[in-house]
């Protein structure tokens, strides 16, 4: 019999190429060439079922526990912590060895006792390794700080991240579930640029008097003021900051790339009719747009509605846009401050910040891709409080599965990208990418027979911990039908003789073969096959025969 896959939907992320129906529009999807037989959801609940004749045992994740790439994982707090510990026990233990992966906990608690130097390991081990998991964690509020006994208000270890890494850009993409409608029918991207801004302003709160902003060239040139003004107030905050511009081309290269793989229109927003100072950050994007881009996006028809041009968008009217283009299939680049509400607006209009990825992308110096993935939402306070009190709580894990997800992908893909004649190593990989498809399908799968969360399912809906325990049983057993329980048989041509006009002498063969069998081993080797081909007239000639007039009017 042939092994079953219960799939209902392909990641983009896997090996190989094909199409399949995805999201309500066909789309490049990557699939194993090798890829067992599959279940894919077609529109109005209906299955598309094909079988393979054979199973790939690279793909495997019965028996011995695949040992999964080294991979940093940062521990958080509260209840994303809680559900972040069950989805590693449940959904991941009983498949892989993680032994390889390095865990720094940036709980409050932790970051205080080792008055940040926890923080400082964390960035450190994601730099040396390149793939990192994050769950939500805690900036203290001055309440919190008394509330939990800490030395000092530390700061959102965000921003340390993003510098030692090199962010380039927060992606932050919609979440689907075929069938069930949330917000927006297709993929909405945001390009966030990940460092600069209002983020890492300098500040001070002065009286009356003169403020100038100075700059000091590094080259030794003479310096110069930047802005000079008269404070008459007697009370102002001054705030100083700076937007790094460097990094804008490898944001543009990769947010148009993700648009054009995924059939959608990009789009840029800034403020420049009134800042100007942001300008740059337009002409940027539109030079690489207009370079790489702009010829392969009209020729798929994803400029027709902008007139063939990378098209502009003041923040103001992007904010409008959103809620308005439901429909969705478009993308968003813009700065930190801008990209940080925009996508917050978006996490609304598709239902919950739940449904939206977060993935910080930064280059390490070896010019790798350092990706850390995260939910886009925090702790989840209230629930972890309900937990507390012993009531139930119904957690929607989606973003964090998500986030999980992505880290075990891009640390498969780092891990064979450097071991490239690796078998091994390559074989993880697969193994990882088709586990990770499997459980998206298994979580998405859960929802759609209507046992998800109660955010998405009323009342009626599972908890935390019966959504985690209903996704581990259905992938336990999507996992399980890709695999058979012994080898299928090799298949040969059936025997001629069982034709109903099968007529042949079987002594006169035997005979024949007696007489070509020269030296009597019971073997006809080449020379003696060349013979009995010449001596049918069957032999091949280096000289094409001349066609007869029968090869004509057959």
């Amino acid at each position: 019999m042939a092994s079953r896959l219960a799939l209902t939907q392909f990641s983009r992320r896997a090996l190989g190429s094909s199409r399949v129906y995805l999201g309500g529009r066909v789309t490049t999807t990557s699939i194993p060439s090798h890829t067992v037989a599959a279940k894919i959801q077609a529109p109005c609940g209906s299955l598309i079922r094909w079988n393979s004749t054979s199973v790939d045992d690279s793909l495997s994740l019965t028996g011995p526990k695949v040992v999964a790439p080294p991979m940093v994982y940062i521990a958080g707090e509260e209840m994303t912590h809680y559900a972040s510990n069950l989805i590693v026990e449940k959904w991941i233990k009983p498949y892989f060895d993680t032994t390889n992966w390095e865990e720094y906990d940036l709980s409050c608690k932790a970051r205080d006792e080792s008055d940040d130097q926890v923080l400082k390991d964390a960035v450190d081990a994601g730099k040396r390794i390149g793939a990192i998991f994050k769950e939500p964690t805690i900036t203290p509020t001055a309440v919190q700080v008394k509330e939990m006994g800490l030395s000092k208000p530390f700061g959102s270890p965000n921003g340390a991240m993003r510098r030692g890494w090199n962010g380039i850009t927060i992606s932050r993409d919609t979440i689907h579930i075929e069938g069930i409608e949330l917000g927006y029918k297709r993929p909405v991207f945001f390009e966030r640029h990940a460092v600069g801004g209002e983020y890492g302003a300098g500040w001070n709160e002065v009286g009356q008097g003169t403020l100038l902003t100075t700059y000091l060239p590094q080259d030794g040139s003479p310096p110069f003021v930047v802005d000079k003004r008269d404070l008459t107030d007697e009370q102002n905050a001054v705030v100083v900051y700076h937007n790094p511009y460097d990094n804008i081309e490898p944001l543009a290269h990769l947010f148009f790339k993700r648009c054009l793989e995924a059939d959608i229109t990009p789009y840029i927003v800034t403020k420049k009719t009134v800042f100007k100072w942001q300008e740059p950050f337009w002409a940027n994007m539109k030079k690489v747009f207009d370079e790489h881009y702009k010829e392969d996006f009209v020729k798929a028809g994803l400029m027709e509605e902008c007139g063939g041009e990378l098209q502009h968008l003041i923040s103001d009217a992007a904010t409008m846009k959103l809620i308005r283009w439901t429909g969705g299939g478009f993308g968003m680049a813009a700065h930190n401050y801008d990209g940080d509400m925009l996508t917050d607006q978006i996490a609304q209009v598709h239902r919950s910040p739940g449904f939206i990825t977060s993935n910080l992308v930064g280059k390490n110096d070896d010019g790798s891709l350092i990706k850390e993935f995260e939910a886009s939402h925090g702790t989840v306070s209230d629930l972890w409080h309900e937990h507390l009190a012993g009531k139930e709580t119904s957690l929607n894990p989606l973003g964090m599965a998500e986030a999980m997800i992505g880290a075990m992908e891009h640390a498969a893909t780092l891990d064979a990208e450097k071991n490239p004649e690796d078998a091994d190593k390559q074989a993880v990989k697969a193994k990882i990418f088709n586990y990770c498809t499997t459980l998206r399908s298994a979580m998405h799968n859960t929802f759609r027979y209507k046992q998800g969360t109660r955010d998405m399912s009323g009342p009626s809906g599972f908890t935390t911990e019966d959504f985690i325990d209903k996704v581990a049983w259905r992938l336990n057993r999507y996992l399980a039908q890709q695999t058979e329980e012994s080898p299928p048989p090799t298949l040969h041509e059936p025997s001629r003789q069982f034709r109903r006009n099968y007529d042949v002498d079987l002594e006169s063969v035997n005979e024949m073969f007696v007489k070509f069998d020269k030296n009597s081993d019971g073997v006809i080797d080449i020379e003696e096959f060349t013979d009995l081909l010449v001596h049918l007239n069957l032999a091949p000639t280096k000289t094409p025969k001349a066609k007869d007039k029968t090869d004509e009017i057959l």
